[in-house]
């Protein structure tokens, strides 16, 4: 392909690619440690008898956070970019020869940058659902401490009212420990993945040359993904039983 630099062209937008998909993987993980220790810091925080360095933590954490995710988005569209200029390699006069095995590579691409996404979206989301329930949570303490405060405190209802926000306090606290749970979980296979998807990359050049072993490969990632499943069914369950008990 002679219009726009032929076989160089194709390894430079691949090398664009592997660069941006590593430089993903890092900054997911430390948004994922962000989350993580935004949650773990919260009862810290609410035992604070100062009104201020809560609200400088917070605020810390609130501006890592809105850093990082325009850094990561910013890095995601970069990569779309760049699978888009790789799309349309695959689509020019002259790579027809070669657009199979194009054409998996592309594919491999487009794989990493859904999971990425993903991946960035379920983060930001913990995140703000986390951030949501320590305001709220704020604002009844508050509002207990200034009942309390207040002439004419009725004993009886201010009494039933800490129990009950100690409940929610406890609920809340279960959940965080779940979610903790699950980010060191993802964390954990998230450094692993970069590892794997190597390996799988070459098992597939393997497959693609021997027959038996692309059947093998096929049969192995259809057990995989059938313990995924299992696995998954066995998370949900779990969650929902911790929830009911969390409430009950």
């Amino acid at each position: 392909m002679a219009g726009i630099g032929g076989s160089s062209y194709w390894e430079d937008l691949r090398k664009q690619a592997r660069q941006l998909e590593n430089e993903l993987d890092l900054k997911l993980v430390s948004f994922s440690k962000l989350c993580t220790s935004y949650s773990s810091s919260r009862d810290g925080r609410r035992g604070e008898t100062s009104d201020t360095t809560p609200l400088l933590n917070n605020s810390t954490q609130d501006r890592m956070f809105d850093t990082m995710s325009v850094e990561i988005e910013q890095l995601l569209s970069k990569l779309t970019a760049v699978n888009d200029k790789m799309a349309e390699y695959t689509n020019a006069p002259g790579s027809t020869s070669l657009n199979a095995a194009l054409m998996h590579t592309l594919q491999r691409h487009r794989d990493i940058l859904q999971d990425y996404t993903h991946e960035f979206h379920k983060t930001k989301g913990n995140f703000l659902a986390i951030r949501e329930r320590e305001d709220l949570l704020g604002s009844v303490k508050k509002d207990i401490e200034t009942y309390k405060s207040g002439s004419g405190v009725n004993n009886r209802r201010t009494e039933l009212f800490l129990k009950e926000h100690e409940h929610l306090r406890n609920s809340d606290r279960l959940m965080d420990d779940t979610i903790s749970i699950a980010m060191a979980t993802k964390e954990n296979m998230t450094s692993q993945r970069g590892f794997l998807k190597s390996i799988q990359s070459r098992v597939n050049t393997l497959a693609n040359r021997f027959p038996t072993i692309n059947n093998l490969i096929q049969r192995i990632n259809l057990r995989k993904r059938r313990d995924s499943l299992i696995l998954g069914t066995v998370i949900g369950v779990c969650t929902i039983l911790l929830l009911l008990y969390a409430f009950h």
